[in-house]
């Protein structure tokens, strides 16, 4: 399609197939959703957190002690508390990259694209990063953050217990402390509930925006139908060329058949039969109509019997050419073939 003749936002009515959503996805056009990705590494850190630190944080604690209360051994117990220190944040490190990668995966799938760690110069021009922000999409992302705090806010705000605040005034340095360790957990309860909300409404939004946005108009649609499933000119000639061989390969088993069952002008059905080489008569040809008229044509110039049977007829004709009879039509079968071996049995006499 023309540069000039590519179709604008209005023709794009119909809703995308998968097959583009997946060439958008192999150029690096997918609903990826920063908030769920954000959620997904806040909430393996803090399950980290609460998992690993406890452990490893009290052997950690013992050494920075050990420190402070013995200067002079600095030069042994700072390369241990280093040590430590690095295995405390690592865990947590660890499982909050393995989340952001698994959140991303889950979104986008595993895409190979070279041209994504080319540079882009374009990102570079200050004018198209001014259009950015001051166009739909920047006012957008700015509404959108403006929610994000306002929903953070809420959700703090809600969990701050404002007669406790005042009261911890009055406590002691060991109550006080175990109340800021319950507050501040109430807070970060608070904090990760409400980002998986963010992260949910943010997945949905950035999921019917890219569906939006992924819009075919119906020339696109027949486009892409003639690529994937072929021009229907091309695929029409072609049937009509398996027709005319499935019909060729017909006419030439007629002559080989051991009899015709017929209507007896619509439908006209050829079997074959060789004793002790098949179990069941073969149906090696079927018309209906012109093409019956030539099976009987082929089958009078070749001296094959021709034999009217109407109901026989129409209920073979629903079986598929080169296929056994079924068992339900051996009887009524046998006897027209027996029929014709004795009818020619006289004629050989």
């Amino acid at each position: 399609m023309a540069e000039g003749d590519s179709p604008s936002a209005e023709d794009r009515t119909e809703a995308p197939t998968q097959r583009r959503l997946d060439r958008a996805r192999d150029e690096g056009q997918s609903a990826l959703s920063r908030e769920a990705v954000g959620f997904a590494t806040l909430l393996a850190g803090t399950l980290a957190g609460f998992l690993a630190l406890p452990p490893l944080g009290v052997e950690w604690l013992r050494l920075m002690r050990a420190l402070l209360e013995m200067p002079g051994d600095g030069a042994v117990l700072a390369p241990a508390l280093l040590r430590q220190s690095v295995l405390t944040l690592l865990p947590v490190l660890g499982l909050v990259a393995l989340a952001g990668m698994l959140a991303s995966l889950a979104q986008t799938g595993i895409v190979m694209r070279a041209e994504a760690l080319a540079p882009q110069l374009s990102r570079l021009n200050p004018a198209a990063a001014l259009k950015r922000l001051l166009g739909p999409d920047g006012l957008a992302e700015l509404a959108r953050t403006l929610m994000k705090l306002a929903l953070v806010g809420a959700a703090l705000w809600h969990a701050v217990d404002l007669p406790m605040l005042q009261a911890v005034l009055h406590f002691s340095a060991a109550m006080l402390l175990d109340e800021v360790g319950r507050g501040s957990l109430r807070l970060l309860v608070a904090a990760v509930f409400a980002f998986g909300a963010i992260a949910l409404l943010d997945l949905l939004w950035v999921r019917w925006r890219h569906l939006r946005r992924m819009r075919m108009s119906r020339e696109e649609l027949r486009q892409e139908y003639r690529e994937s499933e072929g021009d229907p000119h091309i695929k029409a000639r072609l049937r009509r060329l398996r027709e005319q061989r499935a019909r060729r390969r017909m006419l030439a088993a007629v002559p080989k058949a051991t009899v015709v069952v017929t209507n007896p002008t619509h439908y006209a059905i050829a079997l074959s039969y060789a004793p002790g080489q098949a179990s069941a008569p073969k149906l090696v040809a079927k018309g209906v109509d012109a093409m019956a008229a030539r099976i009987r044509a082929a089958a009078t110039e070749h001296g094959v019997p021709i034999v009217e049977n109407p109901p026989l007829a129409r209920a073979l004709w629903r079986q598929e050419v080169d296929s056994e009879i079924p068992a339900e039509h051996w009887q009524a079968v046998a006897e027209i073939i027996a029929y014709v071996w004795r009818l020619q049995g006289q004629r050989h006499g």
